[in-house]
């Protein structure tokens, strides 16, 4: 059964092993080979990924008491995040992570729910009714990345 909860501190190895991993394994068919190696890189910045559970709404899913995906919403109604293990694709997870991210930022007196999505991510934005704002390039440690903004009427 999932369970979703807060995410707290302790949580950041395996948050961090799980954005590394979803990168390096599902994002790699999408991103060059120096994309993916300084994407994933981000999982080492301990301070930043504190400083989004201590400042974001930062949940994580949860099966048999293991975190299996994440997803964060900053500034209210910025979807930030969505990231499932590898080996949990497809079974629901981020689904209920992004609907539960969905109605806070509704709580939260938000209309319109954004984004920027990768490549890989696009598909599944889209079946959620996500609708693609703009194609852009972003720039991320020196290098431009091809990603969506999109958003969603809540």
């Amino acid at each position: 059964m999932i369970q979703i909860r807060e995410a707290i501190l302790d949580d950041i190895p395996i948050i961090t092993t799980i954005f590394r991993d979803t990168i390096t394994h599902v994002n790699a068919k999408d991103y060059s080979e120096k994309q993916i190696r300084i994407w994933a890189s981000g999982a080492l910045d301990l301070d930043k990924w504190k400083d989004r559970i201590e400042n974001s709404y930062f949940i994580v899913a949860e099966l048999n008491d293991s975190i299996v995906g994440f997803a964060y919403l900053s500034n209210g109604n910025y979807f930030d995040g969505l990231f499932i293990h590898k080996d949990h694709l497809r079974k629901g997870f981020g689904i209920k992570l992004m609907r539960i991210i969905e109605s806070q930022a509704l709580a939260k007196g938000h209309e319109v729910i954004k984004a920027d999505v990768s490549i890989t991510a696009l598909p599944f934005f889209e079946d959620q009714y996500y609708i693609v704002e703009k194609k852009q390039k972003k720039n991320y440690k020196g290098l431009a990345f091809e990603i969506f903004k999109v958003y969603k009427e809540l």
